[in-house]
């Protein structure tokens, strides 16, 4: 279960979160292709939250469980920054309740018929959403923070 409390600053499920933690940003870019001449310097600090939060008051952070996002690079243990102050769109990676239960599924808006929470994972059927469900968004999913150790 997300719990929320109100923090005055960013926070991780209700615990404010120091914002003077900066680390440092090498310059350039790295290949993902080819290698390319390494720049070895150091281009400036980077503070990672207000790289992944553009509005405190509105964002929190949410752990995943399973694997019916895999096909969205979303894995279980992964970390989520989600927002709360955007407007979901057709094919938004949200957050969403249904009937209590919280899941991230992609939001398929339909014109013809009720919204469609689906999975990125053929292992698993769309949700659908109908009149009769208890269906809240609870945000937009803006960032995955995915750990390469195992």
């Amino acid at each position: 279960m997300i719990s929320f409390k109100q923090c005055e600053h960013s926070c991780v499920l209700g615990k404010p979160v120091p914002r003077e933690r900066l680390v440092r940003l090498a310059g350039g870019r790295v290949a993902a292709g080819f290698p390319s001449p390494a720049e070895e310097y150091l281009e400036r600090t980077l503070d990672l939250h207000e790289l992944l939060v553009q509005r405190p008051e509105a964002t929190y952070f949410v752990r995943v469980s399973g694997d019916s996002m895999l096909g969205a690079g979303i894995h279980d243990g992964d970390i989520l920054v989600v927002d709360r102050s955007l407007t979901p769109r057709n094919n938004s990676v949200v957050i969403a309740s249904v009937s209590n239960d919280f899941t991230v599924k992609r939001l398929r808006l339909r014109p013809d018929g009720p919204p469609l929470l689906m999975a990125e994972n053929p292992g698993y059927d769309p949700i659908a959403v109908t009149p009769d469900s208890e269906f809240e968004i609870w945000g937009v999913v803006l960032h995955v923070i995915h750990s390469l150790q195992s």
